[in-house]
């Protein structure tokens, strides 16, 4: 068959159909459409082009005149139904029943909110601030020296075994240091005492990091730390503070103090409040409260007076100054503050469990 036949019936058959393919669009998807079976990569007047190269050489010149005349009108006819239903779309706004301003609006969206521990976090940190404490902050992956070392822990310590500990690898530049996750934030109370001079009175709350998985240890875990430096310092004043800690997040609560022993401290104690969940009674529900186990008492905070070997690590005379330190994991707080039965809720994600905060 003649190629020049064969492309003259095809671009007269293009130009014949196109403007009903046009008009007969009800909208602009069902016209764009109509556009792309002509001038798209798989369009009519697209092959109709691949064509050209079999005409003979005279012939090209006329044929391409008339394939450019052709898609000039395609486009411009496109243009004008393009126009035309957005005329009419606007038209039919323009005449449709006007909207009713005393309608009710559209609900909103429910709206996420704080994580249980992030909500105690930032209780945490108003009543400390509130007692005169600076908010600090630290890294979590951490050296050797101001994890252990600089707080006095023996080289023998158990926390510093690999099964206690996440030990990670060194970076290039200082293959010999000794890094890991960190297993508490008290690595914030020696940078702050290496770079602060006294008086300093700060608390910190972050991530840490220890190898403990069982019914009431997780790996990885958020504790708060604080710690107050200055001239006369006394168990007295760490006694008073923590007690208004406790009033100031749980409400007026029983607390005792307890001897306890920490390597970085001298004396040490564990700090008790009454249980929430019992009301310090030891009974809830007819029973023995599960959660003090009936005494009416539950841990919250280990704490004592900064041993004088930290003070000298950290370039702080211990004949001059004296200072107290205290920390705990913030999930327990959490969970008494929350009336929260299990720590492990607090991982699990549960959207049923945090919708209620």
């Amino acid at each position: 068959m003649d190629p020049t036949a064969t492309l003259d019936a095809s671009l007269a058959e293009i130009e014949a159909g196109f403007g009903a393919a046009f008009a007969a669009a009800a909208d602009e998807p069902a016209l764009r459409a109509a556009h792309a079976k002509i001038l798209g990569r798989n369009g009519a007047l697209t092959a109709a082009l691949k064509e050209m190269g079999k005409l003979p050489a005279d012939a090209r010149k006329t044929a391409g005149q008339r394939v450019n005349t052709l898609k000039q009108k395609v486009e411009a006819a496109f243009e004008e139904c393009l126009g035309a239903l957005a005329r009419a779309a606007r038209d039919a706004d323009l005449r449709a029943t006007p909207f009713d301003l005393s309608l009710p609006g559209r609900a909103p969206a429910p709206r996420g909110h704080l994580h249980p521990i992030s909500l105690v976090r930032e209780d945490i940190f108003e009543v400390f601030k509130g007692l005169g404490f600076a908010v600090a902050h630290g890294p979590q992956v951490e050296l050797e020296e101001y994890n252990f070392g600089k707080l006095g822990f023996p080289p023998d310590h158990p926390a510093m075994d690999m099964h206690d500990t996440f030990w990670v690898s060194p970076p290039p530049r200082a293959p010999n240091a000794k890094v890991l996750l960190r297993t508490h934030t008290s690595n914030v109370q020696v940078r702050e005492m290496l770079t602060n001079k006294p008086p300093l009175a700060v608390v910190s709350v972050g991530p840490c990091y220890r190898c403990d998985e069982d019914m009431t240890h997780t790996p990885m875990f958020h504790q708060m730390e604080g710690f107050l430096v200055d001239q006369n310092v006394t168990l007295a004043h760490l006694k008073g503070v923590l007690t208004a800690f406790v009033e100031r997040l749980f409400g007026k609560r029983k607390v005792r103090f307890r001897p306890s022993y920490f390597p970085f401290v001298e004396p040490g104690c564990e700090v008790d409040m009454g249980c929430t969940f019992c009301d310090g009674t030891g009974v809830a529900g007819g029973a023995p409260c599960r959660q003090c186990k009936g005494t009416g008492f539950v841990e919250i905070l280990g704490a004592g007076m900064i041993h004088p070997v930290v003070f000298e690590h950290c370039g702080i005379d211990p004949e001059k100054y004296t200072g107290f330190a205290f920390g705990t994991g913030i999930e327990r707080p959490a969970m008494l503050k929350y009336g929260i039965p299990d720590l492990r809720m607090m991982f699990e994600n549960d959207v049923r469990f945090l919708a209620q905060f």
